[in-house]
C-alpha cells in the first residue's frame, strides 16, 4: 500500500503537468508527511524531511558524472567549430548520388556526429539544422526532411560518447567503457535498417528523393581531408575505449582539449562562439543535475519499500518465461518514455527493474542498450516527444505532418529494438572482445 501511495502521488502530480523533476521531489515530500502524520511507520517518523537533502547531495558525489559535461561541451565546440558543415559535406559526397539521395546523407552524418556529442538533442538541433535546409533546397519535403532527421538523431546516445549511458552506469555500477562499446554496433546497425527504409521509400516513389551526380574520386578526396580533423574525435575516443588507455572521464577531457585547439587553429571558432558553447552546456548539465537530484529521494523510497522486489514477484507470477518478461518490460518503457523524461525514468527505472534483470539472467551491459534506446523511442514519439517539437521548430512544419511523415520510420526503429532484446551478440561481442584482448 505505501508503495502505490508513493507511486499514486508521482503519477498524480505529473498528470496535474506539473514538471517531472518537481512531481519526484515533491511526491517525496508529500509521502514521508503523510506516513509521519499518520505514524505508519516508525522509520519516517524518525528520519523526517531530512533525509531528503542526505539523499540529495550523496547522487551528485560521483567520479563518472564528471565526464558527461566534458562530453557535451566538447560536442558543443566541435558544433560550433564548423566541423558539422564538414562532416555533412564529406557524408554527401559518399551516398549522396543512392536512391534517397540527402537523406542517406543525414543518416550517415548523424552517425559521425554521433562520436562527438552524446546528446540526441544536441545532434538534432545542431546537425539537424544543416540537414533540414540541405534536404529542403535540393527538393525534398520538409516533413520527410524532419522525420529523417528526428530518426537519425537516436543514433547518438547510442554510439559513443553518450550522456545517458554515463548515467546508467553510475546507477548500475556497470562499466561506462564497457556500456560505449556495446553501443556501437546497435547505432550502426539502426543507421543501416533506417536506410534500408530510405532506400525502398525511394525506388518505390514513395518520397520525391532527388539523387546528386556521384562524386568524382578527387571531391572524395577534398572533402574527406577537410572533414579529417572532426572525424579524429571518435576515432581518439573509440580508440582509446579500444586500447584501454584511460578511463571515458580523461578520454572526455582528451576530447574537449581537442575540440578547443580544433577550433583555435581552424580560425572558424570565436571567442563568442566558446562563450556560446559554455552557456549551451551550462543549460544541459543543469538541467540534468536538478533532475539527478530530485529523483535521488524517490529512488531511495522505492528501494526502501521494496518496489524492485514487489514488481518482480508481481511480473513473476504472469509469466516466467524471460522472452515473455523481456516483452512486458519492453512495454512499460515504452510507455514510460512516452510520457517521462528520459534520465527521470533512468534513476526510477534501473534500481526498480534490475533485480527483475539478474534474475532472469540478462547481461546488465545488453539490458543497458536495451533500455536506453527504449527510452530514445519515446524521444520521437508523441506525444510530448522532445526531438520532435525541436524538428517542428527547426522545419518550421506542423505536429500532425510531421508525426505522418515519422510512421514509416517507426518500422526500423522497433526491428532495431528487438535485435537489441533477443540477440545479446549485437551489444556484447565488442565489449566481450576487448575485454579478451585486454587480459591476455
Amino acid at each position: 500500500m505505501e508503495a502505490l501511495l508513493l507511486l499514486g502521488l508521482l503519477f498524480g502530480l505529473i498528470f496535474l503537468r506539473m514538471p517531472v523533476p518537481f512531481a519526484m521531489l515533491a511526491a517525496s515530500v508529500i509521502f514521508i508527511v503523510i506516513q509521519q502524520v499518520t505514524g505508519a511507520s516508525p522509520l519516517f517518523s524518525a528520519v523526517g524531511l531530512k533525509i531528503i537533502s542526505q539523499r540529495v547531495t550523496p547522487s551528485l558525489e560521483s567520479f563518472p558524472l564528471l565526464a558527461i559535461p566534458l562530453f557535451v561541451f566538447a560536442g558543443n565546440l566541435l558544433n560550433v567549430s564548423g566541423i558539422a558543415d564538414r562532416i555533412f559535406t564529406f557524408a554527401k559526397t559518399l551516398v549522396a548520388h543512392i536512391h534517397g539521395g540527402l537523406a542517406h546523407v543525414n543518416i550517415l552524418a548523424s552517425i559521425v556526429f554521433s562520436g562527438m556529442s552524446g546528446v540526441a538533442q544536441a545532434d538534432a538541433a545542431g546537425l539537424g539544422t544543416i540537414e533540414i535546409k540541405a534536404m529542403k533546397d535540393a527538393g525534398f519535403e520538409k516533413p520527410f526532411s524532419a522525420a529523417v532527421t528526428a530518426a537519425s538523431s537516436i543514433i547518438g546516445p547510442i554510439i559513443p560518447p553518450s550522456v545517458i549511458m554515463v548515467i546508467y552506469a553510475v546507477l548500475s555500477g556497470e562499466s561506462i567503457a564497457r556500456l560505449f562499446l556495446a553501443g556501437i554496433v546497435p547505432g550502426l546497425f539502426l543507421g543501416f535498417v533506417l536506410m534500408v527504409l530510405i532506400y525502398f521509400m525511394a525506388v518505390s516513389g514513395k518520397v520525391h528523393s532527388p539523387v546528386a551526380p556521384r562524386a568524382t574520386f578527387r571531391e572524395v578526396v577534398i572533402a574527406g581531408w577537410r572533414a579529417l580533423p572532426g572525424l579524429l574525435a571518435p576515432i581518439l575516443l573509440v580508440s582509446g575505449l579500444l586500447l584501454g588507455v584511460a578511463t571515458p572521464t580523461e578520454l572526455g577531457a582528451i576530447v574537449t582539449v581537442y575540440a578547443m585547439a580544433l577550433g583555435a587553429l581552424s580560425r572558424e571558432m570565436s571567442f563568442k562562439d566558446v562563450l556560446d558553447a559554455m552557456r549551451a552546456t551550462t543549460f544541459t548539465i543543469g538541467a540534468m543535475v536538478f533532475i539527478i537530484g530530485c529523483a535521488a529521494p524517490i529512488s531511495w523510497l522505492i528501494s526502501v519499500l521494496n518496489v524492485p522486489e514487489t514488481l518482480q514477484h508481481a511480473l513473476l507470477s504472469i509469466s516466467d518465461n524471460p522472452i515473455v518478461l523481456l516483452l512486458m518490460i519492453n512495454v512499460m518503457l515504452l510507455v514510460a518514455g512516452l510520457f517521462m523524461e528520459t534520465t527521470a525514468i533512468l534513476l526510477i527505472g534501473v534500481p526498480t527493474l534490475l533485480p527483475l534483470i539478474e534474475h532472469i539472467g540478462m547481461d546488465t551491459t545488453q539490458f543497458g542498450v536495451m533500455m536506453i534506446f527504449n527510452l530514445l523511442i519515446g524521444a520521437v514519439s508523441p506525444p510530448f516527444g522532445v526531438i520532435l517539437f525541436i524538428m517542428m521548430d527547426i522545419a518550421k512544419i506542423s505536429y500532425g505532418k510531421l508525426i505522418k511523415a515519422m510512421m514509416p520510420f517507426y518500422l526500423p526503429i522497433v526491428i532495431t529494438l528487438i535485435v537489441i532484446t533477443f540477440f545479446p551478440a549485437i551489444t556484447l561481442t565488442l565489449p566481450d572482445l576487448v575485454a579478451g584482448v585486454s587480459s591476455r
